[in-house]
This record gives structure tokens, C-alpha cells and sequence, in this order.
């Protein structure tokens, strides 16, 4: 018991000893530590005056349903159970899981990068990819990072070759030009547009509340509004023109159709007439045959275009009823706070990583004078 009371004390005296060499060690390297502090004191306080302000808009809405969920009851045991039948959104035509799928489609960014928006110091709004071309202008700070951390892609970006184009050996002129034209193409100003774009615009799918958020930040506060503003509004309507698209080309169909039929009928229809107006006591039984048969045709006539009328009417109901509706819980307001930077976060995070640095550097520099040390004192016997 009592060797067992000395190795204890013994561990505390070689603890506190060991604490007290540590504490000798940074009080020793306390100038090295403060100047490397106050480097990089001075670094976060540049970042944090020259980054560039931004401001984020956002929104949030519910895609509404109109009828039972998927799964029906069955759908609610197994959320209790958690297990997801995707009961969001069952009947928007679309999953909302696939909504970012929207968002990063081709044919959907060219169409943001369109957006027209406010700037200050322009007379009237200008679109988004007029504003990076040619009225942005970076910061300090962004130029820094453009001219050190992406001088290797913009030296890249310079010296590779452009692809040569592509031609559809044995395939008719005409053809070719109509292949070309059917695919999507982006030059390479559009795609470093695009890339920015993806970083500005979020899309958040809380689909354990059933909500969607979308977020956009800019610049400028109110080119912030309208990009956020513009992106709820072509997204809803991408996802309408999905669930409404099988509704509206059978609409097409029948239109078509009832616009034939009308003019056959009308057409039968004055002949009637005319032959009514022209043997108004008809006693010959050629002429009450004739009759007959136009008799016939405007009554059959008349029978197609009143079924296609009522189709008509009853496919553009059906239309309506397909269309999605969408409940914007959180409307897109012009902020009036700056997203970024938090200056006072970004100068406590550089002056802490200064200090955690210095300390390293310290314990760094024992360490290898420890080595050396030790290193010196091993002797080589032959």
C-alpha cells in the first residue's frame, strides 16, 4: 500500500514538472509567439476590410398537393417508422429531390444567367451575365486571390487549345446543321458564369416539413432580391410545365381537330342552307334524296363538333387541374444587413490561428533542439 502511495506521488511530481516545463517553454518563446500573433492579427484584419461585401435574398414556399399522398395511410406508418415514401410533393409532377437536378440543367442556368437586375450607377437593369462581363469590378482582395491562388488556372485557361470542331462524316449537309443546332452549347465565359452562378444561388429541401428554400447572394442587396426573386419563379415554372406537358399536347390534339371539324361543319352547314334557300317546295325525289344526304352530314357533322367541343372544354378544366400550385410562405425581400464578411468573426479566427501557430512553432523548435541534443550525446563505438 505504501509503494503503491509513492509511484502516485511520484506521477503528480513528474505531472507538475512536466506542466512547468511547458510554461517555462512558452514563456520563453512568448516574443515569438506575439509577433506571429500579431501577423497574422494584421492579415485577418486585412481580409476582413477589403473582402467584398454580399448580401443574401431568400424565399421559401410549399409545392401544395391535391390529392392523398403517396402510400396513403400506409405513407403515414411508415414515416412513424422512419421510413420516407416521398409523400412531399406527390402530386407536383416532380419529386422535390430532383429540383437541384433543375437548378443545375443546362437550359435552366442559361436562362438565369439572363436575369435582369438593378445595379447602382446604371440607367436601366441589365442582365446577370452583362453586369460579371462588363460592369463588375472585384475587390482588393479578389484580385489578390485571382492573380495568386488562380494564377495556374488563368496561365491554363491561356494556353489550351481550343477543340477542334466536330463533323458527322457521311451525313447530308442539312442533317448535320440540324444535329448541331438541336445541341446545347456553352462557350467558356458562359461557363465560368455558370460556375459562379452555382455558387451564389442555394437550394434547401426540407423534406421532413415539406418546404423548399432558395437563397441568392450578390453584391448588391436588391440584384440579390431579384436573382432570388427570378429563380423561384422560373423554377415553378419548369416544374409546371413538366406535370402540364402530357395535358397540354392532348389539348393541342383536340383543338386541332375541333378546328377542323368546325370548318367541315360550317362548310356543311352553308350547303344546307343554300340548297334550302334554292328548292323551297321540293317535289322531285332526287332533290328530297339530296336533302337527305346533306341532311345526314350536317347532323353527323354536327354530332363530331359538339363531342369535340365538350372535350375541349373538358381538357382545358383538366389542365387547370394538373397545374401545380405553389404556397410562397416567405416572400423574397431586399435585405438590408450584409451577409459577408463578418469582420469581427474573421479577426478572431486569424488571430487565434496566429496564436495556435506561434505556440507550434515554439514546442516545434524545442522539440528538434531536444534531438539535436540527444543526438549529440549518443557516442559510436567501433
Amino acid at each position: 500500500m505504501t509503494q503503491q502511495n509513492k509511484n502516485q506521488n511520484r506521477q503528480t511530481e513528474d505531472d507538475e514538472i512536466d506542466l512547468i516545463a511547458l510554461a517555462k517553454t512558452l514563456w520563453e518563446g512568448r516574443r515569438t509567439i506575439i509577433k506571429i500573433t500579431l501577423i497574422f492579427m494584421a492579415i485577418g484584419l486585412f481580409v476582413a476590410i477589403f473582402s467584398e461585401k454580399e448580401y443574401t435574398a431568400s424565399t421559401t414556399m410549399v409545392p401544395a398537393t391535391q390529392g392523398k399522398s403517396i402510400g396513403g395511410s400506409l405513407g403515414g406508418l411508415a414515416a412513424m417508422a422512419g421510413i420516407n415514401l416521398g409523400s412531399m410533393g406527390s402530386d407536383s409532377g416532380i419529386s422535390p429531390t430532383l429540383y437541384p437536378q433543375i437548378l443545375n440543367s443546362i437550359p435552366f442556368q442559361k436562362e438565369l444567367l439572363q436575369t435582369p437586375l438593378t445595379i447602382e450607377g446604371q440607367s436601366k437593369p441589365i442582365t446577370y451575365t452583362d453586369y460579371y462581363t462588363n460592369v463588375y469590378s472585384p475587390s482588393l482582395l479578389g484580385y489578390l486571390k485571382k492573380y495568386t491562388i488562380g494564377l495556374p488556372g488563368l496561365l491554363i485557361k491561356a494556353i489550351k487549345s481550343k477543340p477542334s470542331n466536330v463533323t458527322l462524316s457521311g451525313v447530308e449537309g442539312g442533317v448535320e446543321k440540324e444535329a448541331k443546332e438541336q445541341l446545347l452549347t456553352i462557350s467558356d465565359d458562359e461557363d465560368s458564369l455558370i460556375k459562379k452562378l452555382n455558387n451564389q444561388i442555394v437550394l434547401d429541401i426540407n423534406d421532413k416539413d415539406g418546404y423548399i428554400s432558395i437563397s441568392a447572394t450578390l453584391p448588391e442587396a436588391i440584384s440579390a432580391a431579384q436573382l432570388a426573386q427570378h429563380t423561384q419563379e422560373l423554377l415553378q415554372q419548369y416544374i409546371i410545365n413538366f406535370k402540364v406537358q402530357k395535358s397540354l399536347e392532348q389539348l393541342k390534339f383536340i383543338q386541332e381537330r375541333y378546328s377542323e371539324k368546325e370548318t367541315e361543319f360550317k362548310f356543311i352547314q352553308k350547303q344546307l342552307a343554300n340548297f334550302k334557300d334554292r328548292n323551297q317546295n321540293i317535289n322531285t325525289t332526287i332533290g328530297q334524296s339530296k336533302l337527305v344526304q346533306l341532311q345526314s352530314d350536317y347532323d353527323l357533322a354536327y354530332g363530331v363538333y359538339k363531342e369535340l367541343a365538350k372535350q375541349l372544354e373538358t381538357q382545358q378544366i383538366q389542365v387547370k387541374q394538373d397545374t401545380p400550385v405553389f404556397t410562397v410562405l416567405k416572400p423574397v425581400s431586399v435585405p438590408f444587413e450584409k451577409a459577408a464578411p463578418k469582420r469581427l468573426s474573421i479577426l478572431v479566427i486569424w488571430t487565434f490561428l496566429g496564436g495556435v501557430i506561434g505556440i507550434g512553432l515554439v514546442f516545434g523548435k524545442e522539440f528538434l533542439g531536444s534531438l539535436k541534443s540527444n543526438a549529440k550525446g549518443v557516442k559510436i563505438e567501433v
